[in-house]
């Protein structure tokens, strides 16, 4: 049986597998094509990810915290996790989990700190104007983007590289795709629930057109990266790439209905772009 650290590893491992099942079937699906090097150390990432967007989003302020209390449990949060990352060990399991990835494969303060400030920024900011959603955009979305390639380039290694300039510009357009294509879908809950604008498409800013015309963009650079990736990362980046790719037809399809019900892909269609992707097919093309 083990025990010390190699079991509180293992306990850590699982609570953040217990996340991302819990909260996305989506990308626990994708998760399930990734090689046994990787999958543990992306669900150690999305869970961190996971908790600090729920401190900001709603259970936070649903178990009766102030606004202000919420940034202190941000901050705390935030704190903790970069003491980790030197330290090595955190008392709390998602924190421990994601700090062993971290120390792994090289992902650092740099991509950390970014992440958290876009955390915070939802407690301030109700409106983006093109700069503040393109800051908030790489924070909340493109360094995650940036963690998960720094483990798919680096878990196992002796020590950790960096990633091609090719490889780093695909992670970023492929996190922005899917930031963007779930501001669309959320678009009448961020306004109407949270009081929150990312966009402008309310507001008179960018119009739906154009924003899906900058998430094609993005998945289309995404794409054409996807074969310089390890093959054991390829398959369920694929998928996830051909799911949003997916999603975003189908909100251009949905037109301006499409702000106020939130678009999904049916199982069915889920379970065929998961087959395509392990029988090897590359990502399709943004519109699909």
């Amino acid at each position: 049986m083990s025990t010390g650290l190699d079991l509180y590893d293992r306990a850590a491992r699982d609570a953040a597998a217990t996340i991302i099942s819990a909260y996305s079937t989506s990308f626990s699906l994708a998760t399930r094509l990734l090689g046994a090097r990787v999958r543990g150390h992306v669900r150690n990432v999305y869970a961190l990810v996971r908790v600090a967007d729920e401190i900001v989003d709603g259970p936070g302020a649903e178990a009766g915290l102030a606004p202000e209390t919420l940034r202190r449990v941000l901050d705390e949060l935030e704190a903790e996790t970069l003491t980790a990352l030197t330290r090595g060990f955190s008392a709390n399991l998602i924190v421990h989990a994601f700090c062993r990835t971290a120390r792994e494969t090289g992902i650092g303060a740099d991509l950390v700190r970014p992440f958290f400030a876009s955390m915070r920024t939802d407690l301030d900011v109700a409106a983006h104007d093109a700069s503040s959603h393109d800051a908030y955009v790489y924070g909340s979305a493109e360094v995650v983007g940036l963690m998960c390639l720094q483990v798919f380039v680096n878990a196992g290694a002796p020590a950790p590289t960096t990633p091609s300039p090719a490889l780093v510009d695909g992670a970023r357009r492929l996190g922005a795709a899917f930031q963007d294509v779930n501001f669309l879908r959320d678009l009448s809950h961020d306004s109407g629930a949270l009081g929150r604008d990312y966009l402008g498409v309310r507001a008179g800013g960018a119009t739906r057109a154009e924003v899906l015309d900058r998430i094609d963009a993005d998945l289309a650079a995404a794409a054409a990266v996807v074969p310089l990736l390890p093959a054991d990362s390829r398959r369920a980046v694929t998928a996830a790439h051909d799911l949003f790719a997916s999603l975003a037809a189908r909100l251009r399809a949905a037109g301006g209905e499409g702000t106020d019900t939130r678009v999904r892909v049916p199982d069915p269609v889920k379970a065929t772009l998961a087959a395509r992707a392990m029988l090897g097919f590359g990502p399709k093309g943004a519109r699909t």
